[in-house]
């Protein structure tokens, strides 16, 4: 009997957490967004056209997790400017909420807030507009506006880093 306890638990948890979806692959088109940021403003791909950015999808501000994540990207953020990337952070989070987070860690990065979802589920970070967090998964859009580098499997302590190399090995090829 316990045994089969057991298994119904695991069964229930797994059905329970939510499944990253499929994502973008390196030379795919990123879709076109448009976002609000912590202090109200829209932010547009369209903005962002010709630039290379990080779009870092997190699942809730001022979590252990997240605060990690972003506290690494906060103190490699020079080395991101270097090299020219923009640093953008994805949160279904209210712009209100971002605020309190960019103010309390010093990030000096925007967060954008996808309340309806429909850029996490477009690109991967959320099976459906009902999923209550998005996934922790980052992209790296070049200037072009496709996919660089697709980050399914992130480590809040060490995300900062890998993209970082990424976009050196990129560039010496």
């Amino acid at each position: 009997m316990r045994g089969l306890l057991l298994v119904s638990v695991i069964a229930w948890l797994c059905a329970a957490a939510p499944a990253r979806a499929d994502l973008l692959k390196p030379g795919d088109a990123f879709p076109a967004w448009s976002l609000t940021d912590q202090t109200g403003k829209v932010v547009k791909s369209s903005d962002l056209a010709g630039k290379t950015y990080l779009l870092w999808f997190y699942p809730k501000a001022m979590t252990m997790g997240c605060t990690a994540e972003g506290r690494q990207l906060r103190d490699r953020f020079a080395d991101f400017q270097k090299r020219g990337v923009e640093v953008l952070g994805v949160s279904f989070d209210a712009p209100d909420k971002n605020a309190e987070f960019v103010r309390a860690e010093e990030f000096p990065f925007r967060l954008l807030s996808d309340q309806d979802h429909a850029l996490a589920v477009a690109v991967g970070a959320a099976r459906s507009a009902d999923q209550s967090t998005a996934s922790r998964i980052s992209y790296l859009i070049g200037p072009d506006g496709k996919v660089r580098r697709a980050y399914g499997e992130v480590s809040p302590a060490s995300h900062a880093g890998q993209v970082l190399d990424d976009f050196d090995a990129d560039a010496k090829r």
